[in-house]
């Protein structure tokens, strides 16, 4: 399709609660395999950053898209939309539109939050066409979330952490400064990869800050929106499909905390990257695609 993005065979639009998304998808529509479907972290940020799984279309369709207020989406910017079940019928609707009467599924970081509360609500998952479930990086509870990544913060040379502290209690959250000094956060424990690869960039020049700002607040260690007190965790134990969680050894999603919530699900597989943080797909590209492609064939076997 002309115009369509470097790497993806085919693109559209799907109407969903409150709008439309876009897609776009990898691989051949006429694979064997179970088709992947990748849901997206941010709030408010779009698919682009998740491009290496695409590394698996060769085997079956890799699935992606934009949600509603996200890249290339629709942003209808209404604050109705901004809740948990209206992700979740928006994954509904897109595999209603796109025949995808079975699939793997595929959440990372608040991504991650929507895949394990999708799997978790369907109690008899293969009867929803679910055949297998990966967290990575997953924001399970919110709380367990801040507190991790606020001793993150407090592990940050001095000179950053008092930038933070100073800005944040005047109130100056903007501040280059300020921004300067999340990154260094963020180059710690959101991506270590150095550069960061154009993907990640495109996100972040996408991102919709409204979306994020409402639904979680100003930056990755603080939440002061609609997620603020979420808890996924006790959901857990109702997943009832074959579940890799994966997560970086310097990871916002800790690997304390994300080793306990794979331990809560009934069959699931717990996969380490020594070397990453927030995305392994990135940082340990190679190793990453082979942990998936392994789990997904001993699932399909």
């Amino acid at each position: 399709m002309s115009g369509t993005p470097p790497g993806l065979a085919r693109e559209g639009r799907a109407a969903v609660p409150g709008g439309s998304v876009w897609y776009g998808i990898a691989g051949p529509s006429d694979a064997a395999k179970t088709p992947l479907l990748v849901v997206h972290g941010g709030p408010g940020m779009s698919h682009d950053y998740l491009r290496p799984l695409a590394d698996l279309a060769d085997e079956r369709p890799v699935v992606f898209y934009d949600q509603l207020d996200a890249g290339r989406s629709d942003r209808p910017n209404d604050p109705s939309n901004w809740n948990i079940d209206r992700f979740l019928a928006e994954i509904d609707a897109l595999r209603s539109a796109l025949s995808l009467d079975r699939v793997a599924l595929f959440g990372n970081s608040w991504g991650g939050t929507l895949a394990a509360a999708y799997a978790a609500a369907r109690s008899s998952g293969r009867d929803h066409g679910l055949e297998a479930l990966i967290l990575s990086s997953p924001l399970i509870r919110t709380e367990t979330w801040i507190a991790d990544n606020a001793a993150y913060r407090r592990a940050l040379p001095a000179e950053v952490r008092e930038t933070l502290d100073r800005c944040e209690a005047e109130g100056r959250t903007e501040d280059p400064a300020y921004l300067a000094a999340v990154d260094v956060f963020y180059r710690r424990h959101l991506c270590r990869a150095d550069p960061w690869p154009e993907d990640v960039n495109r996100t972040f020049e996408m991102m919709n800050p409204d979306c994020y700002a409402a639904m979680w607040g100003p930056n990755e260690f603080t939440c002061t929106g609609v997620l603020k007190g979420y808890d996924g965790a006790a959901a857990l134990s109702r997943i009832d499909i074959p579940t890799l969680v994966t997560c970086g050894a310097f990871d916002e999603a800790t690997p304390d905390s994300t080793r306990s919530f794979a331990a809560r699900i009934p069959d699931a597989d717990f996969a380490l990257f020594g070397a990453s943080s927030h995305m392994a797909f990135v940082e340990e590209r190679t190793a990453y695609i082979a942990a998936l492609r392994q789990f997904l064939h001993r699932i399909e076997a």
